[in-house]
């Protein structure tokens, strides 16, 4: 199967007229009608019935015609974004980012991306994970990277990046932080700075509850960046990813009596046509050595 064979199908799918198509197509009638044979010879039986005065789709005709659109502008968009990269254009990709998830976590994949992709031009939308998904399904963002775990969607298309469980964070200075191992009845009396934003806010919110944990002094950030802030600031300790530990400020502890974890997620629209940028963030996410990065 040929480019042009494919184009000259969409043509009369579109005009149901061979001679319109042809001069649509910029070819000879006969041209076209022989490279419209030759394909249904390939795909085993006829996609048009021919009359006289009106052409129409057959039954396979009426198949193939998503497939045959999507593979002419899969193509389409694949030499467009050649000839782009071949003059140097900026490449843009628009990515979602949950707020639970560090930009530091990615960076190294991002700058992978960028060496190979010239002219790339990263935007980025942040907010909870259900926000996030909401913008791809969208077409906000081409790229989501979330640890959601509520995905009401068929056409979303997932990979598990990495799993990882939570510490309780406390700054350096705190008594606790001499402690590799703590249980969470060894933080009740100390001000929470909780992460009310989480994903897996209400799952954390439930293991407290079912320990008899209910924290006297709250604060409540809107990001994890904030949190951490208000952690190294001695206002009071929290629960969070371990790979969010990155601050030498702050002491990871893990919590002996703590069973909970959560996924981070890379998701895209299944069917949905995808830039170079986009496929080459999906594969090189899939690819990363993340326990060297997340512990």
């Amino acid at each position: 199967m040929e480019m042009h064979q494919v184009r000259y199908f969409l043509a009369v799918a579109e005009t149901l007229n061979f001679t319109r198509a042809a001069e649509q197509c910029h070819v000879a009638q006969p041209s076209l009608s022989r490279a419209i044979r030759k394909l249904e010879e390939e795909l085993g039986g006829d996609l048009f019935r021919r009359e006289r005065s009106q052409t129409h789709l057959t039954e396979l005709g009426r198949s193939m015609l998503p497939v045959l659109q999507q593979c002419f502008d899969s193509a389409k968009a694949a030499k467009d974004l050649a000839n782009r990269f071949g003059t140097a254009e900026s490449e843009p990709l628009r990515v979602g980012v949950s707020r639970t998830v560090s930009l530091e976590l990615l960076a190294p994949m991002l700058s992978e991306l960028a060496r190979v992709c010239l002219g790339l031009e990263l935007s980025f939308r942040r907010g909870n994970g259900t926000d996030i998904l909401e913008d791809l399904r969208a077409g906000d963002i081409e790229v989501a990277v979330t640890a959601s775990t509520h995905v009401d969607w068929e056409r979303f298309d997932g990979w598990a990046l990495f799993e990882e469980g939570f510490a309780l964070m406390v700054p350096r200075n705190h008594a606790l932080a001499r402690r590799k191992n703590v249980t969470l009845a060894d933080a009740a009396s100390e001000p929470f700075v909780a992460r009310s934003y989480c994903e897996t806010a209400a799952d954390m919110a439930a293991a407290l509850k079912s320990m008899g944990i209910a924290p006297h002094q709250q604060h409540n950030p809107s990001n994890d960046t904030d949190t951490v802030a208000l952690i190294e600031s001695g206002l009071g300790v929290g629960i969070l990813p371990t790979s969010a530990a990155r601050s030498s400020a702050v002491r990871a502890c893990t919590v002996s009596d703590l069973d909970v974890s959560r996924t981070v997620n890379v998701h895209a629209v299944a069917g949905r046509q995808r830039t170079m940028a986009a496929a080459g963030l999906i594969r090189l996410l899939r690819a990363a050595d993340w326990p060297a990065y997340t512990s």
